[in-house]
């Protein structure tokens, strides 16, 4: 797997004219190597891969990163850095330009004076999963699923967001959750309208709108799922806001298939709301890849002209939000494949009215 990926990397490198590339970003850096720790960079040439980290992390870069010549650095990483470049006898090497800030890549050039740095991006690299990846991908899905699965037992009037998310939290690290794939949402009420409303201390009333957007954590990679339940008997309104966003998500999951691009995916599911007027109260993309990162490429959205592939894992979310009156946002994550897609997800899209 690692080696797979390595040629991939070193096939980037033939393109762009690279003799080597330094990899920093803690998702590229997990991915080509397989090293969980929280500090420490690859060095990648045309024959040979170097993982630098400190004594903290010695022990578990050789467990973690067979393939990998293990170097020790002290407090100055780069100078260690450039003395192997040096006996590497490289003159071209590639840096996360998205990635490096301009201070590091100041001391990194400060060292690095014999060689030419050139800008590279790697994320394109993970963007098509396979089978392991897709395997765990798959874990944290289920994990998030079987939390939400419980949650809605102790959702009433009284309880607050932040009680709700905690109990999703605490429900996904008792069944493997490393940690919260991001700030939990748990937006009610008027609060729904907040596209990313973290949860507050806002007290859940009878006929709330609940919106909870959460994923899990498993070996590295990130689920990331939304269900809009309501507390109690749901309105007219509420109905209808729901099943706008509800068929808006069903035909955008339809519309997700390999060559297709973001911008005609999320056409498809934007068409839908704003016939029915309510385009401009869904001001987001429809959707992200996911992975080991919470939002990667490719993106559903009106600006991706680029075309998905097979083995892409993407988000399918639309949404409405309406100021001082609340919002409906409903999520899948969905694996790409020639013939479309599959669901991951598998809480049902039903409205969901707990009384």
């Amino acid at each position: 797997m690692i080696q797979q990926r390595l040629t991939s990397l070193r096939q980037l490198m033939t393109t762009h004219s690279l003799d080597a590339i330094v990899v920093t970003k803690p998702e590229n850096r997990r991915y080509f190597s397989g090293f969980t720790g929280s500090s420490g960079l690859l060095l990648i040439d045309k024959q040979k891969q170097l993982l630098f980290t400190d004594f903290r992390y010695i022990e578990q870069a050789n467990k973690q990163s067979p393939e990998y010549q293990i170097v020790r650095h002290g407090t100055d990483m780069f100078a260690i850095l450039a003395d192997t470049v040096k006996k590497l006898g490289v003159t071209c090497i590639g840096f996360e330009s998205d990635f490096i800030t301009w201070d590091t890549y100041h001391k990194l050039a400060a060292q690095l004076t014999m060689v030419e740095l050139q800008p590279v991006q790697l994320d394109a690299l993970r963007e098509i999963k396979d089978q392991s990846e897709l395997t765990l991908l798959h874990q944290a899905v289920e994990i998030a699923d079987t939390a939400f699965n419980h949650v809605v037992t102790i959702i009433r009037p009284g309880i607050t967001e932040l009680e709700i998310a905690l109990d999703l939290e605490y429900q996904m690290r008792k069944l493997g959750s490393e940690k919260p794939a991001f700030d939990t949402i748990v937006a009610s009420g008027y609060r729904g309208a907040l596209p990313h409303g973290q949860a507050s201390d806002k007290i859940i009333e009878a006929g709330d709108f609940i919106t909870m957007d959460f994923g899990a954590v498993y070996q590295g990679y990130h689920s990331d799922m939304t269900r809009t339940v309501v507390a109690g008997k749901a309105s007219d309104k509420q109905h209808e806001i729901y099943n706008i966003v509800q068929a808006a998500q069903l035909a955008g999951v339809k519309a997700v298939a390999a060559g297709k691009t973001g911008k005609e995916i999320d056409q498809v599911a934007r068409q839908i709301i704003s016939d029915a007027g309510y385009g401009e109260y869904f001001g987001h993309s429809l959707g992200h890849g996911v992975g080991l990162a919470i939002h990667e490429e490719p993106r559903l959205s009106p600006a991706n002209d680029s075309k998905l592939a097979a083995g892409m894992v993407v988000s399918v979310e639309p949404g409405i939000y309406l100021p001082e009156w609340g919002g409906v946002r409903i999520e899948d994550l969905v694996v790409v494949s020639a013939a479309g897609c599959t669901v991951l997800t598998s809480s049902s899209k039903s409205l969901l009215e707990i009384e």
